[in-house]
């Protein structure tokens, strides 16, 4: 069967990576969060105290950074130079700070590249928030997950609070407004839902009900 390309956007906390990845499984495509690759970016900028007011400086920096993923049986877990940073970017402060950095021109470029090279191939799932618009926009899938904003920041409190970081309600809620607001006001490839997406709303779903509706997208592109 000949493979395609099946791009997810939509907004912070609705589960695009978990969609991506089960999609992925049951495919047997590889599958690539975006968001991870903006995170580790940003993770490195703080750790580095990198002026991203300074085109130079972020010029510089993103000449030192290096991105690869490394499957194992929780998933793809991404290396920033050689380090397993899959943890350390879902923390609070990377979070606050993601959407800022993602804005970047001279970022945005960078890593749209590098996800572009990942796709040449094909037979990938990839998330993010402009894969159907500017990554792939000739992706042969492509989907815009969304949910509630109630619902999306009680699943990221959870999530946090799973992995032992505390955390307030209300901080995580106006941190995904805000990220939203960002990520869809942005000048360069701003998060908007393709005109040929297929909007999935999961405000109401579990991971199974919105993987079965994804397939059955696949298989209506065969």
């Amino acid at each position: 069967m000949n493979k395609i390309i099946i791009a997810i956007d939509g907004h912070s906390s609705c589960g695009k990576s978990t969609l991506a990845k089960a999609m992925g499984n049951a495919l047997g495509y590889a599958y690539i969060s975006t968001g991870d690759m903006y995170r580790a970016v940003t993770l490195y900028f703080i750790e580095n105290q990198v002026d991203m007011h300074d085109p130079e400086a972020v010029k510089a920096a993103l000449g030192r950074i290096k991105l690869h993923f490394v499957a194992d049986e929780n998933g793809n877990r991404i290396h920033l130079n050689g380090r397993d940073v899959s943890e350390e970017i879902r923390k609070m402060h990377v979070a606050e700070l993601v959407s800022p950095v993602a804005a970047i021109p001279e970022v945005r470029r960078e890593m749209v590249h590098q996800q572009q090279e990942i796709g040449r191939q094909k037979g990938v799932v990839m998330d993010g928030r402009d894969i159907g618009t500017v990554v792939f926009p000739q992706a042969e899938l492509k989907i815009f997950l969304t949910a509630d904003v109630n619902e999306r920041a009680r699943r990221r409190y959870e999530e946090l609070l799973a992995k032992g970081h505390p955390v307030d309600l209300e901080e995580v809620k106006k941190n995904l407004a805000e990220r939203d607001r960002i990520d869809s006001t942005r000048a360069d490839s701003p998060l908007r839902q393709a005109e040929d997406a297929v909007v999935i709303d999961n405000t109401n779903l579990n991971h199974e009900q919105q993987l079965e509706l994804a397939l059955d997208l696949v298989h209506l592109v065969f």
